[in-house]
């Protein structure tokens, strides 16, 4: 990709600092402009170099190429008409969690090929410009969801710019996508909240837990930290698929308490020996 673009993105935080440190040093952006609704966070943007400057959303829209969304799905759903009543040929993009009620709204929409829905599969437990992160993306899957329905062009240059800055892009209908991150991203989270509050609740010693805890306490409740604002919207977004992988799942706890309550070391030796089957996909 050799000509660069001037890039406004839509919330500078973790996603969206960690995406403007990637474009700039790929060389993808002439230019990259910040839209933020927390003067904090402006302030902390520009502090640590995420974008050249701040503008109001109706003055970045007018100068940008390519318009990148990286803010909580509740409210793209309410900003993400707007802009695209305002761009001509702009290209615009978004990086959330949820993909199809994102792409519903937009359904009807005369700019509708404009837009290319996307959802990088990285992040932290961190949240702000603070805490972006240099090769975030790298080696990362990113799901581009239902492709044929953008512009050949504007797909055409987010796919290569997700490739340039590392990314293995994978195609996805947005109801399929909303199905498998509720399996393999959505509730590992819920269950990181659930566990945190279980072991708050019981252990009153803090000291205990941070004397005692092991690694493995510190890894599954490491996603315990991660920003409601941000959590809560995809929750309520996903809730149908949701609903289904968390009744699955409190199915598979109560097996594991009926083995051990009803002293069948055997059960639960093949519940185990079950969940190790994980390994055949993840080393």
């Amino acid at each position: 990709m050799s000509n660069r673009k001037r890039i406004a993105i839509i919330g500078v935080g973790l996603i969206g600092g960690s995406i403007a440190l990637q474009l700039h040093e790929k060389k993808l952006s002439s230019k990259l402009i910040g839209v933020e609704s927390s003067s904090e966070h402006a302030e902390q943007a520009l502090e640590y170099e995420l974008v050249d400057e701040i503008q109001e959303l109706e003055e970045a829209i007018a100068e940008a190429e390519v318009i990148v969304l990286a803010i909580p799905v509740n409210k793209m759903v309410h900003l993400l008409p707007q802009i695209m009543d305002k761009v001509t040929d702009q290209i615009v993009m978004d990086m959330g969690s949820t993909k199809a009620s994102v792409i519903d709204v937009l359904k009807e929409h005369p700019k509708r090929g404009r837009f290319v829905a996307t959802h990088p599969m990285w992040g932290t437990e961190y949240s702000g410009p603070k805490s972006a992160v240099r090769g975030a993306f790298e080696g990362k899957a990113v799901i581009i969801c239902n492709p044929d329905e953008s512009d050949a062009d504007a797909l055409d240059w987010v796919k290569k710019m997700y490739a340039k800055i590392g990314m293995r892009v994978v195609e996805m209908e947005a109801r399929a996508h909303d199905l498998h991150v509720a399996y393999v991203s959505h509730i590992s989270h819920i269950t990181s909240f659930a566990l945190a509050n279980t072991v708050l609740e019981k252990e009153k010693v803090e000291s205990a837990i941070f004397e005692i805890a092991s690694a493995g306490f510190e890894s599954t409740v490491r996603l315990a930290k991660s920003n409601p604002d941000m959590w809560v919207p995809i929750f309520m977004q996903n809730k149908d698929n949701i609903i289904d992988v968390l009744t699955e799942h409190i199915d598979q706890l109560t097996r594991f308490k009926e083995s051990i309550q009803g002293n069948d070391p055997g059960r639960l030796q093949a519940l185990i020996a079950d969940a190790n089957k994980i390994r055949r996909i993840i080393k």
